[in-house]
């Protein structure tokens, strides 16, 4: 193999935790190699946030990441803060906006994000391929003249064949596989090492139904309002989406983290207010207004025609008891509903699941029993939250691998 195909760090993945890494490892002077299966760089970065990328948040702790190993994420984000990459953005004169709970978007477009990218790895001398697939990768001891040993790594490609001193594994995970790069080939190579793959599944994810209640989403597509919806696991209050295939939404996104298959979900149609005072007091005040002219004030009126066919009959407040209006106003706080299940990786954010964290240094990311080998991003079994918790998560792990390898 010739002098000019080895590099100090090859890095599997152009995506936000890769390019991460790269400006990172060549702002030491390393000699740095991207290797991208796809035909562009960053492009969940481009899709993300509708085009306009939600980078990162403005508060960002341990508790909005899950992970076998709630600790494994503090030394990273404690290493490459958000206000880090905040400031990186600031440089770049890159314009955003917070739009809530601390999420922050570009103004104009993804693209900024990526070009910021783009320009730190080429003032860092980075090298990149695109539409090249990583075919095989294997150690080999090398002894040195000191009669000290050491290793590199080496690489065939659908491009040729590198090797490196260093190797880093940011792959990402099996979402979106639409974008080219989800292969799961990361999860392979990191078993190929010796390391623990814990089982993988769609994650910020749609749900789908079905029967009754899918002909309702159907009938509801394109209908939001804010709601509540929890598991025994975990609850969220945030915006809901109906669906020609069911739920959607960042509510049910955030659910789907924790939601098991067969499980039941609740739903609170309206957590700002009380449904029963609401019909109690017009049973009252207006006994001859019925439960949809009272719900149409406070709810899509599309959402209470289609619910009342389900859950009542329209006739005046005043021909009700008030337990048959209290036991309405139960059915619209607490919705139950069995999701058949989700979308799946076609329209799933993330990957939850992955690499098993046990065996990957926390302060370095490297493989524990592997000296040069690195794993980063979403291929780990780190998932976060909606919000630009993964992006963050993916700019940490990688300057911290980036720091090191």
């Amino acid at each position: 193999m010739v002098n000019s195909d080895f590099f100090d760090v090859i890095i599997l993945g152009g995506g936000a935790a890769g390019l991460m890494c790269a400006i990172t490892a060549g702002q030491r002077g390393r000699s740095v190699l991207v290797l991208e299966a796809s035909n562009k760089l960053g492009k969940k970065i481009l899709m993300s946030g509708g085009g306009r990328c939600n980078f990162t948040n403005l508060e960002i702790q341990p508790s909005h990441f899950i992970c076998s190993n709630p600790h494994f994420v503090k030394s990273a984000l404690a290493q490459y803060t958000n206000w880090d990459f905040i400031s990186l953005v600031a440089k770049h004169e890159v314009a955003y906006h917070e739009k809530e709970e601390g999420q922050l978007f570009c103004d104009n477009t993804a693209k900024d994000i990526l070009s910021l990218l783009q320009g730190e790895c080429q003032q860092a001398n980075t090298s990149f391929k695109l539409k090249c697939e990583t075919q095989a990768v294997k150690k080999i001891e090398i002894e040195k003249s000191n009669n000290k040993d050491s290793s590199r790594f080496e690489l065939e490609t659908t491009k040729g064949k590198f090797s490196c001193q260093s190797l880093v594994v940011a792959t990402g995970g099996l979402s979106i596989p639409t974008l080219g790069g989800a292969t799961g080939f990361g999860y392979s190579l990191a078993k190929q090492f010796g390391l623990q793959v814990l089982e993988t599944r769609a994650s910020l994810v749609p749900f789908t139904l079905s029967g009754k209640w899918q002909e309702l989403s159907s009938a509801l597509t394109g209908v939001s309002l804010a709601v509540a919806v929890s598991v025994p696991a975990k609850s969220f209050r945030q915006g809901m989406l109906f669906t020609h295939r069911g739920l959607s939404g960042p509510a049910i996104l955030q659910l789907s983290n924790y939601w098991q298959l067969g499980e039941t979900i609740s739903i609170d149609l309206l957590p700002s207010q009380s449904i029963a005072d609401l019909l109690l007091k017009a049973k009252s005040e207006a006994p001859n207004l019925t439960p949809s002219q009272v719900l149409n004030s406070y709810l899509p009126t599309s959402l209470v025609k289609n619910l009342q066919v389900f859950w009542w009959q329209e006739k005046p407040l005043q021909t009700y008891k008030v337990s048959e209006l209290e036991q309405l106003a139960v059915q619209f706080h607490d919705w139950q509903l069995k999701p058949s299940g989700t979308e799946g990786y076609r329209t799933a954010e993330v990957t939850q699941g992955g690499v098993d964290v046990t065996q990957i240094s926390s302060k370095t990311m490297q493989v524990k029993h592997e000296s040069g080998l690195y794993f980063i991003g979403e291929v780990l079994d780190v998932t976060g939250h909606l919000g630009g918790y993964n992006f963050q998560w993916a700019w940490s792990s990688g300057y911290v691998a980036g720091s090191c390898c």
